[in-house]
């Protein structure tokens, strides 16, 4: 109804259906706060049936294309992502973070967002405070980049394969890489979606890696005093453990991966990948409007400019360096 009444009054969709959701929610959610009644029923819808979107994706999605490229693009998502953690966390300890808070924030912008740093926190030791400021830092800077990304396209001069590659380089979740690439066309959303999973699927190697370099950090005393790191790091830390397989590898990636390859095949008819392609839409649509729920900006105020520079920082070099690959790459 909204994007009729953009056609209407404005000549075009200037928003289209996933972003003016997001806003709607996030609009909300400042000026309202849900009663627990429903929180239920949001976090299904953003979580639970935005699984079952992307899995649905993959229907429509022909891997032909991503693949032609052969291991080069693989190699490179990784190269990204290792630079971009690198180079995140050099950032955030320049500015004066904290270790943990620093390593919270460039992972959550190298690999995939909130799932990032609820899968690290445990591993380097990182409290409840970290995990909340880096994911409030998440929510909101993934809808102003799934908002600002598809103005810059023209400006980039990118076709519908290289700014979906650089989308699903750079943007936090797979739900918002479906936002900021549908404006552009289905060529980006396919390639921002496959190329996304593919860095999500290095969240296992990074934990790996970082829970060997990282392996003193849990034992260290909890610093004194009331300055900046007590404040950040002042709540209590979870247990010692490792993430289970599932928070590395989630199920619906693997759901996603199975219904590309059986469309790749030719094992799905047409109809079917016209329903299923409608019907992950419609539910990607009604998750956005609950994750936009989720997104008060009153929370991130709190962190501190700190936090929001290093975020900010390491997310702008995760983008230079994305931008960088696609160009290398020669992505048609």
């Amino acid at each position: 109804m909204l994007e009729g009444l953009e056609v209407r009054t404005l000549g075009r969709a200037w928003l289209e259906p996933l972003v003016l959701a997001i806003l709607i929610g996030a609009a909300l959610r400042t000026a309202w706060t849900p009663p627990p009644s429903l929180l239920p029923g949001i976090e299904f819808a953003a979580h639970r049936l935005l699984e079952v979107a992307i899995v649905l994706l993959g229907a429509s999605v022909s891997a032909a294309a991503i693949l032609s490229q052969g291991p080069k693009l693989l190699i490179g998502v990784i190269l990204v992502v290792a630079t971009a953690i690198t180079g995140g966390y050099a950032l955030g300890r320049l500015l004066g973070l904290p270790r943990r808070m620093a390593m919270l924030v460039a992972c959550g912008n190298a690999v995939c967002g909130n799932s990032a740093i609820a899968a690290v926190a445990p591993v380097i030791g990182a409290d409840g405070d970290d995990v909340a400021a880096s994911i409030a830092f998440t929510a909101v800077l993934g809808v102003g980049v799934v908002l600002l990304l598809p103005v810059l396209a023209p400006l980039l001069g990118l076709s519908e394969m290289q700014y979906g590659t650089l989308a699903g380089l750079t943007v936090y979740a797979v739900p918002q890489v479906l936002a900021a690439t549908a404006p552009v066309g289905p060529g980006a959303v396919h390639a921002g979606a496959l190329v996304k999973l593919l860095r999500v699927l290095t969240l296992g190697p990074v934990i790996l890696v970082i829970s060997w370099v990282t392996r003193t950090w849990r034992e260290e005393p909890l610093p004194k005093g009331g300055g900046l790191e007590h404040r950040i790091v002042a709540g209590e830390r979870p247990g010692s453990r490792r993430p289970k397989l599932q928070a590395l590898v989630p199920w619906f990636i693997i759901g996603f991966l199975l219904m590309v390859a059986l469309r790749s095949a030719g094992w799905l008819p047409e109809p079917l990948v016209l329903g299923s392609s409608q019907l992950s839409t419609a539910f990607t649509v009604l998750s956005m409007a609950a994750l936009g729920l989720g997104v008060d900006v009153r929370v991130v105020a709190r962190a501190g400019p700190r936090v929001a520079a290093a975020v900010t920082l390491s997310l702008a070099l995760l983008a230079a360096i994305a931008l960088a690959l696609v160009r290398l790459l020669g992505i048609a």
